[in-house]
């Protein structure tokens, strides 16, 4: 009974420390066990995906106890924003890092030595001095947590030589408990993070990877700037990441979009480090939207809202893919992942294999690369694509956030083309004696006239050329890796890559029954798809209000919008309408603390606005319901009214652009979002019957998704804002 009810007891004061200092008013999936564990002085491996509160699992346990908690971070740039948001919470924190004075620094060690804080954050080059273990013993340290503990394998896949120093920890405190935290590693990285740190004992728990918020998908990467741009155009004003592979990439693109109205800017180790901090302060402070960026950015990067990622060039291997997409949607709201992909993109990160002096890392990235390939190729669910990787089956059937469960892709009779590549490969074998790659099979299917081919005499061979005029070189290579997945074909990579036919491969070519390949993929284009679950319905014009509040304080205080209150919580605000204490208490993300903070001059914000705005009902949330349509009217900003207002006045969208300072494309983008809204708009202003008939042929052969094919039958005769136009329009009747 004693027992049952200090249990109880407990479990209330974890509670009542969660809602007081953060807001919430219950755990994530393994948040309390982890926490648990860590105040009863236990070992912890945690695997908690990007947006699953790892940080929780260390900042609650510092609350509940005295003491201190250090956390060992590679990440000195972002030490600044953790700190400032607990201390906005009311949490003795604080950081030591090369950033300091030594005037700050010797304050804060000064502070420590008081036993002033609750959580101390350093990274692992400063920790390991002598001095600062020496002063580990004095601060009365009850937990270290180890954050992006894959740093500390190599076959992690951001592996950080500083990281193995932490290893000394163990025999120097051995009795300190650790735990080690990750948003992403394999089984192979877990057990390396187990037995480096001497975590054997200890629990290890491991969190869903699947991210239900995020949906993602992948095109065929045609004209990517343009690509890129519709992702932009149609999330106006909301942050994301597009990640290049190289700096130049990086530093054309950024440049391109601001000449487009957009503000962008580039990332990468190439930039000094005062302006690489800089320019992530700009993105965490939504000065910037869009960072457009090499991997030397974003691990660990603490920004909730970041509503889409963008991969322009092919990563190179599915977990670096999983870490960089993670860093979208971490609130919890929908977000959007997008990989553009080339079979170019494929050759390049070949040549970067090749150039490894080390023949196994060699083996091991062109397996990586294979696995990324396949992801990006496959026409079945993406989403269980990358569980299976991290070893977890997806139990249900269509994830519905992926493209290829929202618009599977069409299968064609693939019979002669496995047969033409499988003789290929069967002939290639027994006219040589050994096996070939899979580029010289294409190489031999499309005729090529390479050095290699007369060198071993293939093109004597009955398949030489008898896919020239079939396919294109890209095309046979898709058709080929899923004749791979598919069974028919296996590559080997000892000692070199090579295809060979499998058995099944074998009896196809024996019996040749009938076999259906996927149609390769296109580049379509898509509307984003509308808000689901966790992003209800809200009074949008009182959101944008909220959010211009919430940056004027963040600017104030010098640190990021999200540090006051995040967008989730916005939401909340805009949706319910908080007019008490109370009633503002019960928003996500807001405890007393943040009530006596922020909660007077949001209250009377949203007061304000209420005077001379109505309140909207929104306990039917359907969107053909006509009440819908006029929440939408009202959620139109006063940009896009002004646009339409001068629109419908007679002028042009490029006087329009001129006269207000805008982007062409940003006006096109502001008519459309008033058609969406219910808004009226004369087609006939932008468009005459002859060409409004021209455009609807196209579109009746390509579908209203496909507006990049639409534009390429039109000739490019008409640009991408008029082609959007017309669809707002016409397209809702196929809708």
């Amino acid at each position: 009974m004693n027992s049952s009810h200090a249990s109880t007891s407990s479990q209330v004061s974890l509670l009542s420390l969660l809602k007081d200092h953060f807001g919430f008013t219950s755990f994530r999936s393994l948040q309390e066990e982890i926490i648990r564990d860590a105040l009863a002085g236990r070992d912890v491996v945690a695997l908690l995906p990007t947006g699953g509160g790892k940080s929780l699992c260390f900042q609650l346990p510092a609350l509940a106890r005295s003491g201190l908690t250090v956390v060992i971070s590679p990440l000195i740039a972002l030490m600044k924003d953790q700190v400032d948001a607990l201390q906005a919470n009311g949490i003795a924190a604080t950081f030591l890092n090369s950033s300091l004075t030594t005037q700050e620094s010797r304050e804060r060690l000064q502070g420590l030595h008081r036993g002033d804080y609750r959580l101390l954050y350093i990274a692992p080059e400063r920790l390991m001095q002598p001095g600062c273990l020496r002063d580990l013993q004095r601060w009365h340290v009850n937990l270290l947590a180890i954050d992006e503990a894959h740093c500390i394998s190599e076959w992690g896949h951001d592996f950080r030589p500083e990281y193995r120093r932490l290893v000394e920890l163990r025999d120097r405190f051995p009795t300190l408990p650790i735990m080690a935290l990750t948003a992403t590693a394999t089984g192979r990285v877990r057990d390396d993070i187990r037995s480096l740190l001497n975590l054997e004992d200890g629990a290890c728990y491991v969190a869903s990877f699947n991210r239900p918020n995020l949906t993602y998908r992948v095109q065929a990467k045609v004209n990517p700037y343009e690509q890129v741009l519709a992702v932009l155009q149609a999330q106006a004003q909301e942050s994301g990441i597009v990640y290049c592979q190289s700096r130049k990439t990086t530093e054309q693109l950024a440049e391109r979009l601001q000449r487009q109205g957009i503000v962008a800017k580039p990332y990468h180790a190439g930039l000094t480090a005062k302006e690489r901090i800089h320019h992530q302060e700009l993105f965490l402070r939504d000065d910037v939207h869009v960072m457009c960026a090499t991997i030397a950015f974003g691990m660990g990067i603490n920004k909730p809202n970041v509503r889409f990622v963008i991969h322009y060039d092919l990563p190179k291997n599915l977990e670096s893919y999983y870490q960089e997409t993670g860093r979208a949607g971490r609130d919890g709201l929908p977000s959007e992942c997008l990989l553009l992909f080339s079979a170019g993109d494929t050759v390049k990160q070949q040549r970067f294999i090749n150039e490894k002096p080390d023949l196994r890392e060699q083996e091991i990235a062109r397996t990586q690369l294979q696995q990324m390939v396949q992801y990006a190729e496959c026409a079945t669910c993406r989403r269980a694509e990358l569980l299976h990787y991290f070893g977890e089956s997806l139990e249900e059937g269509p994830c519905g956030a992926c493209d290829n469960c929202l618009s599977p892709r069409e299968t064609v009779d693939g019979t002669e083309d496995a047969i033409t590549i499988l003789s290929c490969v069967a002939q290639i074998r027994l006219n040589s004696r050994f096996g070939v790659g899979l580029n010289h099979v294409i190489e031999v299917l499309t005729g090529a006239k390479t050095e290699k081919v007369r060198r071993w005499g293939h093109e004597r061979l009955a398949t030489y050329g008898k896919g020239k005029n079939v396919h294109s070189r890209p095309e046979w290579a898709a058709m080929t890796r899923e004749l791979i997945r598919l069974g028919y074909l296996q590559q080997r990579t000892e000692p070199f890559t090579i295809l060979e036919l499998t058995a099944q491969g074998r009896d196809f070519l024996q019996v040749r029954q009938p076999i259906k390949l996927t149609k390769p993929m296109s580049a379509p284009e898509r509307k984003m798809p509308s808000a689901g679950s966790g992003d209800a319905a809200h009074d949008e014009l009182l959101f944008i209000r909220l959010r211009q509040l919430r940056k004027k304080i963040a600017d104030e205080r010098d640190v990021p919008a999200y540090v006051i209150f995040s967008d989730v919580a916005l939401r909340q605000m805009a949706r319910a309408y908080p007019m008490t204490e109370q009633e503002f208490l019960q928003i996500s993300g807001v405890g007393n603390r943040k009530l006596q903070e922020f909660g007077e001059v949001f209250l009377v914000a949203i007061a304000e606005y209420l005077a001379i705005h109505p309140r909207q009902d929104f306990s039917n949330e359907s969107s053909h319901h006509p009440s819908s349509i006029v929440a939408k009217r009202t959620q139109l900003g006063s940009t896009v009214l002004e646009t339409l207002r001068r629109f419908r006045s007679g002028q042009s969208v490029e006087e329009i652009a001129k006269q207000r300072g805008l982007a062409v494309s940003t006006i096109y983008g502001h008519v459309e979002q008033a058609i969406e809204a219910g808004e009226s708009v004369d087609i006939n202003q932008l468009l005459t019957p002859a060409h409004q008939t021209r455009i609807a042929a196209a579109f009746a052969k390509t579908g209203f998704g496909n507006l990049t094919g639409a534009k390429e039958l039109l000739g490019g005769l008409y640009d991408y804002g008029q082609l959007r136009l017309f669809r707002a329009v016409y397209g809702k009747r196929e809708r």
